[in-house]
C-alpha cells in the first residue's frame, strides 16, 4: 500500500516538476537575451552620441580647383546679371548667402534665369550636380556666409527621420502654401508655391534654410536639424510616393474632387445601363 502511495506521488511530482523547470529556464534565457539586447542596443553617454549619425551634414570645404572651375561656370553664364563677384548688377547681390542659396537656385534649374520679371519656375538645370556645387563653392570663396544661412550645402539621412513628426511639422509650416499633398498652390500677386513631387531631400532642405522666393527661411531656432530632417522623409516619402488606397490618387487633390469622378462614372454609366435596359424592355 505504501509503494502504491509513493508510485502515485512521484508520478504527480513528476509533471510538476518538469513544468517548473521548463519555466525557469525560460525566464532565465529571456531575462539574459533581454540584458544583452539592451547592452547591444542602447550605449550610454558619449558612446550613444558616437553611435548615432547627426541628422544633416553641411559640406562647405570647397576644393581650390572646385572654385576655379565655378568661377569659369559663374563668369560665363551669371556673370551678366549679378556681376563678375556676385556683388550684384541687374540681378540681386549673392555675396554672403552661402553655397546652400547658390545651389538651390542652380541645382533646381530656376537660374539662370530668362525673364526677370516673372517667378523663377523649376525647369531642366542647366548644370549637373558637380557644376551646381562648382559655383555655389566660387560664390561661397567671396565672402563669409552672413548669419541665418547655412555654411554649407546640406547632405540629409533620413534614416532615423519620424513620418509621423515629419508630418505634424509639414501641416503646420508648408501646408499652407504648398497644399496639404505638396502640389503647390497660387499666393498673392502672381506668386505661386511651387510643387514639392519632384523635390530632392537636399534641395527641400536649402529651401527650408534659405527661403527662396516668397518662402520664409526657417532657422535653426525654428526648425532643428532633426525636424528638418523628418519634413524632408515625409515630402521625400509619403508627399512623392502616396499610397493610394482607393486605386487611382487623381493627383492627390482631395475626397472632394475623387467623389465627383466616382459620381460622373459611377451614377452616370449605372443610368446609361438602366436607360438601355429600358429601352429593351
Amino acid at each position: 500500500m505504501r509503494n502504491l502511495r509513493r508510485t502515485i506521488r512521484v508520478r504527480h511530482l513528476v509533471p510538476v516538476g518538469l513544468v517548473l523547470a521548463v519555466a525557469v529556464g525560460g525566464l532565465l534565457v529571456s531575462l539574459s537575451a533581454g540584458a544583452s539586447t539592451r547592452a547591444r542596443t542602447v550605449p550610454s553617454g558619449s558612446q550613444a552620441l558616437a553611435a548615432t549619425p547627426p541628422p544633416i551634414r553641411y559640406v562647405g570645404n570647397f576644393t581650390s580647383s572646385q572654385v576655379r572651375e565655378g568661377q569659369l561656370l559663374f563668369e560665363a553664364n551669371c556673370s551678366s546679371c549679378h556681376g563678375d563677384r556676385a556683388q550684384g548688377a541687374v540681378g540681386p547681390n549673392l555675396q554672403g548667402l552661402g553655397p546652400a542659396t547658390v545651389d538651390f537656385w542652380v541645382s533646381t534649374g530656376r537660374m539662370p534665369l530668362a525673364d526677370a520679371s516673372v517667378q523663377a519656375t523649376q525647369k531642366p538645370p542647366r548644370f549637373n550636380g558637380q557644376q551646381a556645387t562648382a559655383i555655389a563653392a566660387f560664390v561661397a570663396s567671396l565672402a563669409p556666409t552672413g548669419q541665418g544661412f547655412p555654411s554649407g550645402i546640406p547632405h540629409v539621412d533620413t534614416r532615423n527621420a519620424s513620418l509621423a513628426m515629419g508630418n505634424r511639422l509639414f501641416v503646420l509650416n508648408c501646408a499652407a502654401c504648398h497644399t496639404i499633398t505638396g502640389a503647390g498652390d497660387a499666393l498673392a500677386a502672381g506668386a505661386y508655391a511651387p510643387s514639392l513631387h519632384v523635390a530632392t531631400p537636399t534641395q527641400v532642405a536649402e529651401a527650408i534654410r534659405t527661403g527662396p522666393g516668397n518662402m520664409p527661411v526657417f532657422g535653426s531656432g525654428t526648425l532643428s536639424d532633426a525636424q528638418v530632417a523628418d519634413i524632408v522623409a515625409y515630402v521625400t516619402g509619403p508627399i512623392q510616393h502616396p499610397n493610394n488606397r482607393g486605386g487611382l490618387g487623381l493627383g492627390g487633390i482631395g475626397p472632394v474632387a475623387e467623389g465627383f469622378v466616382a459620381l460622373l462614372i459611377g451614377v452616370g454609366g449605372i443610368m446609361l445601363i438602366a436607360f438601355w435596359l429600358g429601352e429593351r424592355a
